[in-house]
This record gives C-alpha cells, sequence and structure tokens, in this order.
C-alpha cells in the first residue's frame, strides 16, 4: 500500500508540473529557438557578431595549417591537430548558431536520424519520453536564462585573463632583443588576440540573448492567467473526459453488478458460498481495470501523448507495486474468498478479546456478542491469524454492562462500561475504578449477576456436641429462614442449608450455605453480614455458648 501511494504521489505532481498552459501534444510542434521573439536590430547585430567570429576562426584555421606544415617535430604537429579539431568545432558551431538565428527555429529538427536497433529499455523510455519532454519544456526559459548567465559570467571571468595574456605577450616582445625569441613570441600574438576577440563575441553574444529573453518575459499574473485558460481549453477538457468516461464505466459496470446479484439467490444471506465471493472478487478486480483502460482510451483517441505517457508512467508504477506485493494480494484473495485462515462465522481473538467473524472483505466486521460492541477493521488486520468454530456454550466476555463482579484482588463493583479496551466500574459508595482490558480478564473476575452463593462459617461450644449434629442444625436453619423472610430476603433466595462443617480445635464449627438470585449482588457483603448476625442471635436465643480459642492443660493423677 504504500508503494502504491508514493507512485500515486508521483504521478500527481508530474500532472501538476507539466498542466502550464503549454501546447497539448497532439502534434509535433516545432521547438522554436530562444531568438525567435528577437527584435529586428538585435537579431542583426547578433548575426554580425557571429560573422565576424566566424572570420576569426576561419583565420585561426588557416594559420594553424600554415604552421603544421611549416613544423618538423611529430609531437608538436599533434598538439596543432588537436588544436585544429578544436577549432573546426567551434567553426561549425558557429554556423548552426548562425542558421538558427536567421531563421528562428531549431534546425535540428530538420536533420535526418537513423532508425538504431530494437532495445526493449530504449522503447520502455519512449514510452515515458514525451512527459518527460513537457517536463522539461515547462522549466525551458528559466533553463535557458541559468545556462546564458553561466556562460555569461565564465566569459567576464575570461575576459581579464586573456587581456592580461596578451599584454604580457606585448611586454616581453617590447623587452626581448634576441630576434629568435622575437620571433617565437609573434606567432602567439594572433592566436591570444583570436582568443580576446573570440570571448568578446561570445560575451557580447550572450549579453544580447540574455537581455532580449528577459524583455519577453510576462508577469507572474499575465502567465498564469494564460496557462489556465489554456489549461482548461486542452489538456483541463482532457482530463474531465477521461474522469466522466471512468465514472460511467464503473456505474455501468455497478449497475450490471447489482443486476446479477438481484437475481442470484441467497446473495444477501449473512454468509455467502464460495461462487457468490468468487463474483463479488471479479467485479472489482474488473472495475478496476475498465477504469484505468477508459482513462488511457481517452488520451489515445485525444492523442494527447504527454498525458498518456503519464498514465503509462502509473500503471508500470502500479504493476511494479503489484509484483512486490503479490503473495500479500493472494493472501488476501483467499480471506475474502472465504477460504484462508480466517472464516466467517468462527471465533476470532482480537487483542485479547474473543469475536465472532460476521464479514470479510477490504474492511471486515467483527462483533461480541456480550460487549454489544462490533469492529471495522481493514483486511490487513486479519492476515497472519487464525479463527476456529466455536460452540454456542462458550463465553464471549465475563461480564457484561451493570454486572456485578469481584475481582482476584478484592475490588467489587458494578460494571458500567466495558470495551475492548478498557472495563470501568462503580464500586459501592460511587467511587469508579478503571482497568485495561487485558489486566481486567487477568484478574479473573466473579460475575454474582447470574447467581451466587454464601458460605458462612459460624462455631458453637463443646458442650452442644450431643446436639450438633441434630438439633441445632434445625433450630438454626429455621431461625435464619425466618429473618431472611422478616428482611424481604426470601423472595430471592434460592437455596438455603445449615450443615455441619467440622469439629475444630476449639468449637464445633458449622457452616450456612446460601444460594441467591443475582438481583441481590449489590447486597453481597451485606447478606453476608446478616447471615452471621442471625447466626449470633440465634445461640443467644436458644443460650447456645459461643466458644473463643482455649488453651487446656491436662495434669497427671497425684
Amino acid at each position: 500500500m504504500v508503494t502504491l501511494r508514493i507512485w500515486f504521489t508521483v504521478f500527481f505532481l508530474a500532472a501538476v508540473l507539466y498542466l502550464s498552459g503549454l501546447p497539448a501534444e497532439g502534434q509535433d510542434a516545432p521547438v522554436l529557438d530562444e531568438t525567435a521573439g528577437m527584435s529586428d536590430s538585435g537579431t542583426l547585430d547578433m548575426l554580425n557578431a557571429i560573422t565576424e567570429h566566424r572570420q576569426q576562426l576561419q583565420q585561426r584555421i588557416i594559420d594553424k595549417q600554415k604552421e603544421m606544415a611549416e613544423s618538423v617535430s611529430e609531437t608538436e604537429k599533434g598538439n596543432i591537430a588537436l588544436e585544429l579539431d578544436r577549432l573546426d568545432r567551434m567553426l561549425s558551431s558557429a554556423s548552426q548558431d548562425f542558421e538558427r538565428i536567421a531563421t528562428g527555429v531549431d534546425t535540428r529538427l530538420f536533420a535526418e536520424r537513423q532508425d538504431p536497433p530494437f532495445n526493449w529499455k530504449d522503447e520502455v523510455v519512449s514510452l515515458v519520453k514525451p512527459g518527460i519532454m513537457e517536463l522539461k519544456r515547462v522549466t525551458q526559459k528559466a533553463r535557458q536564462k541559468s545556462d546564458l548567465r553561466e556562460k555569461l559570467s565564465k566569459y567576464q571571468a575570461l575576459r581579464p585573463v586573456v587581456r592580461q595574456a596578451n599584454e604580457n605577450l606585448k611586454e616581453l616582445i617590447s623587452r626581448t632583443e634576441d630576434p629568435r625569441l622575437r620571433e617565437g613570441l609573434e606567432k602567439l600574438v594572433p592566436e591570444w588576440q583570436g582568443q580576446e576577440s573570440q570571448i568578446l563575441s561570445r560575451l557580447e553574444i550572450t549579453q544580447m540573448q540574455l537581455d532580449d529573453l528577459e524583455s519577453e518575459e510576462q508577469s507572474l499574473l499575465e502567465s498564469s492567467q494564460q496557462s489556465i485558460k489554456h489549461f482548461f481549453k486542452t489538456r483541463g477538457l482532457f482530463l474531465f473526459v477521461a474522469l466522466i468516461a471512468c465514472i460511467g464505466i464503473l456505474l455501468l459496470l455497478r449497475a450490471a453488478y447489482l443486476f446479477l446479484i438481484k437475481h442470484i439467490p441467497g446473495y444477501h444471506s449473512v454468509y455467502r458460498p464460495f461462487h457468490h465471493r468468487v463474483i463479488d472478487l471479479l467485479y472489482r478486480v474488473v472495475s478496476v481495470l475498465a477504469g484505468l483502460f477508459a482513462v488511457i482510451l481517452v488520451f489515445y483517441l485525444f492523442e494527447d501523448w504527454v498525458l498518456l505517457s503519464l498514465a503509462i508512467v502509473f500503471l508500470l508504477g502500479l504493476a511494479w507495486a503489484v509484483k512486490n506485493t503479490v503473495p500479500r494480494f493472494v493472501n488476501q484473495s483467499r480471506l475474502i474468498l472465504n477460504i484462508g485462515a480466517v472464516r466467517e462465522g468462527e471465533r476470532l481473538v482480537y487483542q485479547g478479546v474473543p469475536w465472532v467473524v460476521k464479514k470479510i472483505n477490504f474492511f471486515s466486521v467483527l462483533e461480541n456478542p456480550d460487549l454489544g460492541q462490533t469492529l471495522r477493521l481493514p483486511i490487513e488486520a486479519l492476515m497472519d491469524r487464525t479463527s476456529r468454530p466455536f460452540q454456542r456454550h462458550e463465553p464471549w466476555f465475563p461480564c457484561r454492562k451493570n454486572d456485578w463482579v469481584i475481582l482476584s484482588d478484592g475490588t467489587r463493583g458494578c460494571v458500567t462500561s466495558l470495551s475492548h479496551e478498557m472495563v470501568e466500574m462503580v464500586l459501592r459508595g460511587g467511587a469508579k475504578k478503571i482497568y485495561q482490558t487485558p489486566d481486567f480478564l487477568g484478574m479473573s473476575p466473579l460475575n454474582l449477576s447470574v447467581n451466587f452463593r454464601l458460605k458462612i462459617a459460624f462455631g458453637i461450644s463443646y458442650n452442644l456436641q450431643s446436639l450438633a449434629t441434630g438439633r441445632v442444625l434445625e433450630i438454626m436453619d429455621a431461625y435464619i429462614r425466618e429473618r431472611l423472610a422478616k428482611e424481604k430476603y426470601e423472595e430471592n433466595l434460592l437455596n438455603l442449608r445449615v450443615e455441619f462443617a467440622q469439629a475444630g480445635s476449639s468449637s464445633l464449627d458449622l457452616v450456612v450455605i446460601a444460594d441467591f438470585d443475582g438481583k441481590m449482588a449489590p447486597l453481597y457483603n451485606r447478606i453476608r453480614r446478616a447471615i452471621q448476625r442471625w447466626c449470633t442471635d440465634a445461640c443467644t436465643a436458644n443460650n447456645w455458648e459461643i466458644p473463643f480459642p482455649q488453651l487446656t492443660v491436662h495434669k497427671p493423677a497425684a
């Protein structure tokens, strides 16, 4: 997904760059030279300067040829040959400049080109070349100005150097008395004078080109207005038509899809069969491909090769991203077809909480019946997970909202808010306590809101040993039932038993076992204390001794 976003960003930025109001690529328009908009006087001055420069180069070539013919050193001949080659290239360049400035067009457009041998890399580059060339045209004037300023700075830096060289030669000639040395120095004078003349000529030509280019510049507001107007007449219209075509194709496919599923029985069932999922996946894939094809077809019909090449760049990026993520797409397709590791209607643990998988799609739906929550997750969140079938009796959470629970740390309260992230409890008295859900589950909450049992231990004296397993139990049971009815707890009582527990070290221990309905969960501790109180009242009413820990010392007989 990240790679797709990167390619889409590149495509968008490139599109913004070329939408500058330049002519559309419907036909191969000739590239005008930078002097196309010069005034007549400026063009003539430049042509005169180039003509003079050409004459100087021709004279220097003739002098070098004579010097080469008179030379007897092979090394010197090689150096002169290199200099002649450089002068020849400069003369050819000056002739091309003269022709280009005189005609006002780029004469290189008319040069014959030989078809190179087939190379698939070159063919791929040729597909995106129109877009790259359009981007270059956007910054054409800015690059021309930058090149001219760089040349101007170079010639201005060389001008004092070559002038100093000529002055040094003149000074040495005036001071030397040796005829041979004077002859050697005088041979250098024409060459360096030609260098100075050449630099001055190039400096004037560059300055004139820069001045003419700056005089043609429009204000930012004017150029922006013209660009926007031209854009909406050409490429803006093409993009709008492409957008309409894409939307139309998608709507048409959507209508066909809805018509098809309307006549397929059971398509809208909770858990769809395999062939229904195949139809849904094919519809999505075909929609994407058809939308892209519609856009490319519109650009092709309008013969806008720039937009077409940028669309091809986007598709190449998309293909590269898909190439690197094919295994992930395969796994996602398996999930969507409900043949993967996670399947609809099964139990899945997510963030420590069990969920039932209600729907698998590009955005999947998980549901927890006890939490009363539904999660909407991207399909990536289900990757590398496994679901399983479940039984009807399996719990989905230890409690529900408004249930009373007791945690392993002794906290007892009412659950007022719960989710897969945190659980809020309100304690008796109104205090609130919040747990992270994993911590809450780790404390093994005991849910009192269904039913709960109280086991109250109580001791009586060994003086009642003969009655402890019979009569005492009946009296205690009757007394506790009477008090339960009197204090209106009896209607929520499910079961009550008074049993003999054990013969303790200091007492005979009884246990009161009371089962209550979950409605009495808020009174859990109050009932526990009440049963202790009723046991004490029963002992008082029947004159039964309640023992305390004792130490018995036995003495041997005298």
